[in-house]
């Protein structure tokens, strides 16, 4: 049978994009090789993640130790199954929605391996063995990353694990040291600090977050030792021994770090290696990234898109909806609008970070005269009625044009804050909007008015 659209993985690109081109009317057919509908976004990544962390903070009552002290919690003796119940209830109501979705749509599904045999037609190849071909207009290659697991790493699922094992740990460890700090890592890394796991986080490099706004960056790692983290940056790993008493991680300085559990977050791969794509001319890099048009997503290859984590930076669930969408429409000859330059970009750490627009950093760079206003979550009556006392929000104005050019925020609710500087910013709106209008009141909000006017009473009213 042939479709209009071909749709390897059915993560958060695969699955916009086959919605898309089924809203065409075109005949679509999304072939994926896990047991379930989703992707790694639903299964290991971007889904279990945030509930696990949702699952802490409400069972440790992190969020209330501002009031009650940093002994607080909600329920004394926290369990993997306390923090897994919740997490299958989240992926069961996720996969049915998707199904759903694809039902409405009339959107076909199928569990199997695909590799092309040439530029319109793949084979597929189920568990049991069953061998079809399928023939295809279009092809979206949106199959996703796994965690890097070098050779030298004894993964072995007790004492070192990667981050999709990370869920499937049968008890919480006494003693974490987490290796890599990107996203994954500080996400990992804070979430067990709230369930008060003594946790050490290595970093080779001798900064993080390289794309976040500096002061942001500051304030969180100030926030992470506060906390009693232990933080090594600059710090190679030499090698990573499993024993059975513990794990031990050592250091090419010649420390050594034990604990009772190793999480190793250095990076992913693209799940490319089976795919064929020699077959079809398409090259991945050594990481199994995909090179593609940035503005329709297109590969070498014309009628072969790729998007999402398989095509790199910035790997969010969010913008690969948004690149499956675009991609779909470009197949199909639907014109779009060029995409806003600005989106957001969301760290569940515990504190969140979320950030838009320019870093002090960039419009330091750009040459451009600035001005910075700054609230801190404490300064406003939602703060103290939730006990919060650490967070900030940075706003970044241009001196001539009076206009916002970037929106950082460290602390409880940034990701959920970030959009209003976002549409202000996609909108060229300017330092007047934050001190003219009316911010409801009490709320963290508000604190886009505090600074505001921090900013505006040192620029004046223009």
């Amino acid at each position: 049978m042939d479709y209009d659209m071909l749709v390897i993985g059915s993560g958060p690109s695969g699955r916009r994009a086959a919605v898309q081109s089924a809203k065409l009317g075109k005949s679509v057919l999304v072939v994926d090789r896990g047991r379930r509908l989703g992707g790694v976004s639903v299964h290991t990544g971007t889904i279990p993640s945030k509930t696990l962390r949702e699952t802490v903070l409400n069972l440790s009552g992190w969020r209330e130790r501002g009031f009650y002290g940093r002994g607080y919690r909600v329920k004394q003796d926290i369990s993997v199954h306390d923090l897994v119940e919740r997490l299958h209830k989240t992926l069961d109501h996720e996969v049915e929605v998707l199904q759903h979705q694809f039902m409405r749509n009339t959107v076909k599904s199928a569990r199997a391996a695909v590799k092309f045999l040439g530029p319109n037609k793949v084979s597929l190849t189920s568990d049991t063995g069953d061998y079809s071909e399928v023939g295809f207009a279009n092809a979206l290659i949106a199959v996703g990353t796994r965690p890097h697991r070098p050779r030298d790493v004894p993964f072995d699922k007790t004492r070192i694990f990667d981050s999709d094992e990370m869920l499937e740990l049968d008890r919480l460890p006494r003693t974490l040291t987490v290796i890599g700090a990107g996203v994954i890592g500080v996400e990992y890394a804070t979430i067990f600090s709230a369930l008060d796991v003594p946790v050490t986080l290595v970093e080779p490099r001798n900064s993080i977050l390289d794309f976040v706004d500096r002061e942001i960056v500051d304030d969180f790692i100030h926030q992470m030792r506060d906390r009693g983290m232990t933080i090594r940056l600059g710090s190679a790993v030499k090698e990573i021994r499993s024993k059975p008493e513990a794990a031990e991680v050592e250091l090419a300085d010649g420390r050594t770090i034990r604990s009772e559990v190793v999480l190793y977050a250095a990076g992913r791969t693209g799940n490319v290696g089976s795919l064929g794509l020699d077959v079809v001319g398409i090259d991945a890099d050594s990481r199994g990234r995909i090179k593609v048009d940035p503005n329709t997503f297109q590969t070498s290859v014309p009628n072969i898109y790729a998007a999402g984590d398989v095509i790199g930076f910035p790997s969010l669930a969010s913008t690969s909806m948004e690149q499956g969408r675009v991609a779909a429409c470009h197949a199909f000859g639907v014109p779009l609008p060029p995409p806003p330059e600005t989106f957001p970009y969301g760290i569940y750490a515990v504190p969140e970070i979320s950030t838009v627009g320019q870093s002090e950093e960039q419009v330091r760079e750009s040459g451009a005269a600035y001005e910075v206003g700054v609230a801190r979550f404490r300064e406003t009556s939602r703060g103290h009625i939730m006990g919060v006392n650490t967070g900030f929000l940075k706003l970044l104005f241009s001196i001539e044009t009076r206009r916002l050019l970037g929106a950082h925020i460290v602390g409880e609710g940034a990701t959920e804050l970030i959009h209003i500087g976002q549409a202000v910013i996609n909108l060229g709106g300017t330092v007047d909007f934050f001190v003219n209008n009316t911010f409801n009141y009490p709320t963290l909000a508000e604190a886009y008015k505090i600074a505001g006017l921090d900013a505006w009473n040192r620029m004046g009213r223009g």
